[in-house]
């Protein structure tokens, strides 16, 4: 008998990881769904229940899903769709309309946008509409079926929610939720938003046929399913190529994860943003560093990617200063120190960086005051400082208040790093920091 040899596929170093970069930037760039929904089981099941009772029963309904940025809004509804739309008829009758509070600004951008999804264009031609209100009677009316005096189901999607309360009247809400409301059509109108208030925002005509459902997403995330998630987002699958190189990866990324000062990195990250996206952004950047010479993660990258990350753009700013320009903001921090963060005038910097001047003027250029306002102009303008309100009605320019953008260590920061900084300023600046 002749024994079956057992073909292992045994790829070059450079194939290997040519491939982990394909699985990998796929993974965090083009986010898939997960098979099923974690640490959201029963929002995911009020959901599933309310549209289906709209989809399947032709029973009308409103919802609105809040919570911050990053929170898995969009997923959730996502996911209630993908399992909405397996169901045979339901695939084949419900219609979608996809709105946007940053796209359809108004209500006559958001009515051509609810025409053209629903394809429906040929059929108002170049009918003139004397309201909204007639206008939506009439695209829900074109939805009739021939066979039967039941309309198709239509799911209207608000995203960002809170910005189409800003239109003129709330009439596109208004229209929806009263059609949601006197049962004209079967219509489910899910509103997804950030904002905790948003029901203040609605009028009180719009609020009274809102049904007040509101499904609430706060992370719940633990530190541990974080870990967790950070290892399963950098594993490779089973189904890779070169086992003996699969096995290898996935063994040092747990190795990785292990590491204390990666473990305080990836904490850090946790406790600023417990956002998925925020996270595929850091490993990205780790990912980047990986190449042939460096097939593998080391502590380091996950440092350096995090520096990236957190990088201050204020303090980035303050690397392109002038020397002038830093004494003028150490001058203001001076006077924030003395005046408890009272807001100052040109004025009132100017004299101060004389008695700096006074003090070492052989290490610093003594600058027309003409040149010092156009640095401190310069300053407004990069909004490291910023006009106080209401000050600067029929004010001269040089005693209109301002406060300074920046804290000390911003500024601390930035003067270690800053090229050839004369050692009187950084000693001005540790003695007007304390």
């Amino acid at each position: 008998m002749s024994k079956r040899k057992v073909k292992e596929t045994h790829q070059t170093v450079g194939e290997c990881i040519s491939e982990v970069q394909t699985i990998l930037r796929k993974r965090f760039c083009h986010q898939s769904l997960p098979e099923k929904p974690m640490g959201i089981e029963s929002q995911h099941k009020h959901l599933l229940e309310l549209l289906r009772r709209t989809a399947v029963h032709g029973e009308s309904n409103s919802v609105l899903i809040v919570g911050p940025r990053g929170s898995g809004k969009t997923m959730l509804l996502e996911f209630v769709l993908r399992e909405l739309l397996e169901v045979k008829d339901v695939n084949k009758n419900v219609l979608q309309v996809h709105l946007n509070g940053l796209l359809q600004t108004d209500d006559r951008i958001a009515l051509k946008e609810i025409t053209r999804q629903l394809s429906l264009e040929n059929v108002v031609g170049d009918k003139v509409f004397g309201s909204f209100a007639e206008n939506l009677a009439f695209l829900l009316e074109a939805l009739k079926k021939g066979d039967r005096s039941s309309s198709r189901p239509v799911l209207f999607i608000l995203d960002e929610f809170d910005l189409f309360a800003h239109h003129k009247n709330q009439t596109l809400l208004y229209n929806l939720l009263d059609v949601s409301q006197s049962a004209q059509a079967p219509v489910a109108v899910i509103g997804l938003t950030c904002r905790l208030d948003v029901l203040e925002l609605l009028e009180k005509r719009v609020k009274s046929r809102f049904s007040h459902r509101q499904i609430h997403l706060l992370s719940s995330l633990t530190f541990r399913q974080y870990l967790d998630n950070v290892i399963l987002q950098l594993s490779l699958p089973p189904d890779f190529p070169d086992a003996k190189f699969f096995e290898e990866w996935n063994d040092s990324i747990k190795s990785l994860c292990e590491d204390k000062s990666v473990v305080d990195v990836i904490e850090k990250h946790y406790n600023s943003s417990k956002d998925i996206r925020s996270l595929h952004l850091l490993l990205m950047l780790v990912l980047s560093q990986v190449s042939v010479s460096k097939p593998s993660i080391k502590p380091s990258d996950l440092l350096e990617a995090s520096r990236v990350c957190v990088a201050d753009s204020k303090a980035n700013i303050l690397h392109g200063l002038s020397v002038l320009e830093l004494c003028l903001i150490i001058a203001m921090n001076h006077l924030n120190d003395i005046y408890d963060g009272e807001p100052f005038n040109f004025q009132m910097v100017h004299n101060e960086f004389k008695k700096f001047l006074q003090r070492k003027s052989h290490s610093i250029y003594n600058f027309d005051k003409p040149v010092v306002m156009k640095a401190f102009e310069h300053l407004q303008q990069l909004e490291l400082i910023k006009s106080v309100e209401g000050s600067t009605a029929k004010i001269h320019k040089e005693y209109q208040l301002m406060k300074v953008m920046l804290d000390h260590n911003q500024i601390m920061e930035a003067l270690q790093k800053y090229p050839q900084c004369p050692t009187d300023v950084k000693q001005w600046a540790m003695s007007a920091f304390g």
